[in-house]
């Protein structure tokens, strides 16, 4: 059956801002680009939605064939809609942010993307389209679920200690933390559990070691 519009069909694409925290440093994926518009740049790993293909269906396959990475979870994020954002054709981007706990991160450069590579969050490239706007807006939705949700603990291994934890939140926020207050807010969330391990750091007291309740699952506080 032949259809005809009244008005234009934009492309729509999606676009990943996949954040992990390295050294203590809130750090982004980005992929150089293979082909035109800005062959050689930096960008972020997405492309263009197929005709039958759900948005986040999308995001995960783009994500899988540009960066190796699965399983991750995923959020919704914004849409970026300018007309002039894509030198090629009008397209609009349905943006995600994904989070990765470091002991996950198993990258590849594949299908259009020449390279892989990780950027501190801090002291990124110049970027392609209108990405630093995205991530710029991925970065302040992190930085604002802090106050109201458990999302920090999807950068968690399995275990870990509450100063690892703390140093998690610190490198999202760019400063330094109360250790008694951070612990004080922990105990009334209750979103993690002890366990039976413990961590030496050094010379110092070993360390308890916790686990998430709900792992891959972000809770919003009341």
């Amino acid at each position: 059956m032949v259809y005809t519009y009244q008005y234009p069909h934009p492309a729509v694409t999606t676009d990943v801002v996949i954040f992990t925290i390295r050294e203590q440093q809130l750090e982004l994926l980005l992929v150089r680009r293979g082909g035109k518009p800005f062959m050689n740049s930096w960008a972020l790993p997405g492309g263009f939605v197929e005709i039958d293909e759900d948005l986040e269906a999308c995001a995960v396959r783009e994500l899988e064939e540009e960066t190796g990475i699965t399983g991750v979870y995923l959020e919704q994020l914004y849409t970026f809609g300018k007309p002039d954002r894509d030198p090629r054709e009008r397209v609009i981007s349905v943006a995600y942010y994904a989070l990765v706990p470091p002991d996950r991160i198993h990258i590849r450069a594949a299908s259009d993307a020449k390279e892989v590579a990780w950027f501190q969050v801090k002291n990124l490239p110049h970027l392609a389209f209108d990405h630093a706007d995205i991530v710029a807006m991925a970065h302040q939705r992190l930085v604002a679920k802090l106050n109201y949700s458990t999302i920090a603990l999807q950068f968690m291994p399995e275990n870990f200690s509450l100063s690892e934890l703390q140093q998690v939140y610190e490198s999202i926020l760019g400063e330094n933390l109360d250790k008694r207050n951070f612990r004080k807010r922990l105990k009334t969330l209750d979103c993690i559990r002890e366990t039976d391990k413990f961590r030496r750091y050094g010379n110092h007291r070993p360390a308890r070691l916790y686990t998430v309740k709900s792992p891959g699952t972000v809770e919003f506080i009341k």
